[in-house]
């Protein structure tokens, strides 16, 4: 009889780390790596594993989307108003957006995968197109992953300024409905 993966949450980010956002890029990159290889591990299980499915679902459904906005709206911008020539940054934040846009209908078809499972209480396995379609999306993410964090977060240190990075830390928190985190608590 088949095993169940054992089920651990995927690491929610520490809020405290708003107030250094560079850090809070590279820890969700962290998450999705490791929602990558969740993914992966359930496309080739059979048995049907409700709370697994239903956190990567909903990372998915909310924390992809939402950390697609964070660099296209504000990270991105913020590097190609501070970056120099020879950083030659367009380049790279010009196929990365490129890549977000694929990621986001991938990441739609991995979710309606996950969304089928959960309603036909199945594992992914089950679904022939599960494997090829699961695999092809956590390779482009972890390389897409690769490339931000050597290229874009070191140069995002060398040249984001202090405001620049309580301003992006304001703006992650208040897309998330959160508090200013560089404010102290009253």
């Amino acid at each position: 009889m088949p095993k169940a993966i054992e089920f651990t949450p995927i690491e929610p980010i520490p809020l405290d780390l708003l107030r250094e956002p560079l850090i809070w890029f590279f820890a969700e990159h962290y998450r999705h790596r490791d929602v990558c290889t969740r993914l992966t591990e359930l496309a080739r299980s059979v048995i049907f594993d409700e709370a697994a499915l239903r956190e990567i679902y909903r990372f998915l459904d909310r924390d992809l989307p939402l950390h697609v906005i964070d660099e296209e709206d504000d990270l991105f911008p913020l590097l190609r108003r501070r970056c120099e020539p020879d950083d030659q940054i367009e380049l790279v934040l010009g196929m990365l957006s490129a890549e977000h846009a694929a990621d986001m209908s991938e990441g739609a078809a991995v979710k309606s995968l996950v969304g089928a499972a959960l309603a036909e209480q199945r594992g992914l396995a089950c679904y022939a197109e599960a494997g090829a379609a699961i695999d092809a999306f956590c390779q482009k993410q972890k390389r897409h992953i690769a490339v931000e964090n050597a290229v874009v977060l070191p140069i995002a240190r060398h040249r984001l300024g202090e405001d620049d990075l309580i301003s992006l830390g304001q703006r992650l928190a208040a897309r998330r409905g959160l508090a200013n985190p560089f404010q102290a608590a009253s």
